[in-house]
């Protein structure tokens, strides 16, 4: 890990800065690394920021920073380049004997709560192939957070009290005339998420076919949130099965929580009430008593917020006037919370800014062990972990939710949080589509002469039936991945082909949904995703593994296990590692180029917590293993004469294997034993 050593660069240059010019107060500055080690391991460009304060050149700056620096732990030399920058070359054994033995860890500096919400899909119908950047990007963040020892949250927001909800109950008693019995039935022998798949969709064309039928659906959302009744068994009962099946989903993907969110017992526990009375004793809402508004409370926007036309998760309200207007509706005239009014509670209480608490309930163990929590407005368990009041807070909803967003950040303004509105954090991405070919091997035909089949993709509308299951596309992708195990590996069991093929799977769509910018729409392609070649999952899980055949190939052939090899590091000569090799052409430092990337893994980590820039990790992997496999090429290990250069080359392997493993951890990818 390279940011302690990049902090004691940065800390040495400062007071440098200070003593040598007289500087009490030294301008912010970066510790980069050059894109070669021939200059320099790191290099420091804060003479050009010194050049108009000082009137000096670049150049004549760095020289006399480079003899006033002095000896900093861990840097070997402090030269000064013809162009102005500072160029610091390692000691590299001090630098790389400690991290190859594990005994570097990443600076775990100390940092409040952070909340990361994500997933948040309705409970209503099998998740598709749509909410898997969320799921991905969201978890992705949390992953990276608690690696740089941010205690961390995470949340999955479940909307009981939507639309969806209620058609899928219109569906179950109007279209099917089911009674709760004949639902429950339905639930235990059949696929129950994917039966609602098909229902939502019948739902939405009788909906369509009749605007009269919104009264029924209107009928059952009263009845929903006022709770006591059959409605509100019959959608506690749905919501309860469609989350868990969507759980199981995400534990395929090496995705779980802290803690489920129900919009229900945000109304039973009356937090949108005292919300609500916040909000009108402060001014942030009014009552709008002209106009096609008459009668809804509203919040005034303020100029600069982001609009957007689609609503939060899927919702599926009708548009009003006021998404032309300066006003957005929090209550309606009818007295109906909107989705918004509920949101702007919910983001209240994670800051503990509400005065309130749900009370909570053990809801499952996950698959790693790990308690999942879910809030309730039934009794609570007393034994139950602290939940929100948080510092910071993620929100991982798509783009075009921008506009809800600025919302909420206003809200808190308004009512005198500049700080909690600051860390309000809408992480935002854009949307997944999927191939043609992708489509149609996942039995989703469009036909030839139809506009759909004219776009570059195909794009998923669950309200309309149209999309793919996520569950369907991991036992595809399963299937082709432990084929091709089974065709490298006959020895394999089956069980041991598709354990090997499913983790596979998950790297080849975790990966995907991570390589391209979050603001770049993204088209899911099957065969570009699970490549064992190029910049793919797979191809980053085979780098690890064939690490570990190098280094398990070692014990078997000399009995030097990777602890032997570790142990003598200090008594083996070090000359391909300082570049003195006589196998290296005169320059080169190939070993040394490799450890250094793989060095960095933690100042990576930050760079894109800071940046929200997932697809920098993905990249930063990718280039590091194709470093490896240049390196593995090269120059050999296991037939390699020299005991020096074997004993070093072979750690620098294990610590690239470590560094490696992490950074697919990171990105919620498993390594398999073999591929």
């Amino acid at each position: 890990m390279i940011l302690s050593v990049q902090r004691r660069v940065h800390d040495a240059i400062a007071e440098a800065i200070r003593q040598r010019f007289g500087m009490p107060d030294v301008p912010p500055f970066a510790v980069e690394v050059p894109p070669t080690r021939a200059m320099g391991d790191l290099a420091v460009p804060v003479a050009f920021q010194l050049a108009r304060t000082l009137r000096k050149a670049p150049r004549a700056i760095a020289q006399e920073l480079a003899q006033a620096v002095g000896r900093t732990p861990g840097v070997a030399r402090v030269e000064a380049a013809p162009n102005g920058y500072l160029n610091l070359y390692l000691d590299r054994l001090a630098f790389l004997v400690p991290r190859i033995r594990q005994q570097v860890q990443p600076d775990r500096a100390p940092t409040e709560k952070t909340i990361v919400e994500h997933t948040a899909i309705n409970p209503n119908k099998a998740a598709h192939v749509g909410h898997l950047r969320n799921a991905t990007l969201g978890d992705t963040l949390v992953r990276a957070l608690r690696f740089r020892g941010t205690p961390v949250e995470t949340q999955n927001y479940i909307d009981d009290m939507g639309v969806q909800v209620a058609d899928i109950i219109v569906g179950f008693r109007e279209l099917e005339r089911r009674t709760m019995d004949e639902v429950r039935q339905i639930a235990d022998s059949t696929r129950f998420d994917y039966y609602c798949w098909d229902l939502y969709s019948k739902v939405s064309g009788w909906n369509e076919g009749d605007k009269s039928r919104l009264a029924v659906r209107a009928a059952v959302l009263h009845d929903l949130e006022h709770g006591g009744n059959d409605t509100a068994a019959m959608g506690a009962f749905i919501v309860d099965r469609i989350v868990r099946t969507h759980l199981k989903t995400m534990a395929r993907l090496n995705i779980g929580y802290d803690l489920l969110t129900y919009e229900g017992d945000i109304l039973r526990l009356h937090f949108w009430t005292h919300a609500f009375e916040t909000l009108k004793a402060q001014g942030a809402v009014f009552l709008q008593t002209e106009g096609k508004l008459a009668g809804c409370w509203v919040m005034r926007i303020e100029d600069g917020s982001a609009k957007a036309s689609a609503e939060r998760r899927d919702d599926v309200e009708p548009a009003t006037d006021d998404d032309e207007s300066r006003e957005k509706v929090i209550v309606r005239s009818n007295g109906v919370v909107t989705y918004v009014g509920k949101d702007l509670a919910n983001q209240f209480w994670k800051f503990g800014l509400l005065g309130l608490d749900f009370r909570y309930r053990l809801f499952a163990t996950q698959a790693d062990g790990r308690p999942l929590w879910s809030t309730t407005s039934d009794d609570g368990d007393p034994g139950a972990p602290p939940f929100g009041h948080a510092a910071r807070i993620f929100n991982v909803i798509d783009s075009r939710q921008m506009y809800l967003q600025a919302l909420l950040s206003q809200a808190l303004r308004t009512l005198g949080h500049p700080t909690e509105a600051e860390n309000s954090i809408h992480f935002s991405y854009e949307m997944v589509g999927l191939s043609h070919a992708t489509a149609r091997e996942l039995g989703y035909e469009t036909a030839a002469e139809s506009e759909e089949a004219k776009k570059p993709f195909v794009e998923v509308a669950g309200r309309k039936g149209l999309g793919v299951k996520i569950d369907d596309l991991l036992d595809l992708l399963t299937a082709k991945a432990s084929a091709e195990v089974a065709r490298r590996n006959p020895e394999f069991t089956p069980g041991d082909c598709e354990r090997v093929g499913a983790q596979i799977a998950v790297a080849a769509i975790r990966y995907f949904m991570l390589k391209y910018s979050r603001g770049k729409l993204i088209v899911f392609d099957i065969e570009e995703a699970l490549s064992f070649e190029g910049e793919t999952g797979p191809y980053l899980q085979y780098a690890v593994v064939r690490a570990n055949n190098i280094l398990n190939k070692l014990q078997e052939r000399e009995g030097l296990s990777e602890a032997d090899v570790l142990a003598v590091l200090d008594q083996t000569p070090a000359d391909e590692m300082l570049g003195q090799g006589d196998s290296l052409e005169p320059g080169e430092d190939t070993l040394w180029a490799l450890v250094f990337e793989a060095s960095r893994l933690d100042e990576v980590v930050e760079q894109v917590v800071r940046s929200l820039e997932f697809s920098a990790l993905a990249k930063y992997t990718f280039g590091l293993a194709q470093t490896f496999n240049a390196f593995y090429h090269r120059y050999p290990i296991l037939n390699e004469e020299r005991v020096d250069r074997k004993r070093w080359r072979a750690a620098g392997v294990a610590y690239v294997r470590a560094q490696l493993t992490r950074a697919l951890d990171l990105m919620g990818i498993e390594v398999p034993g073999r591929m």
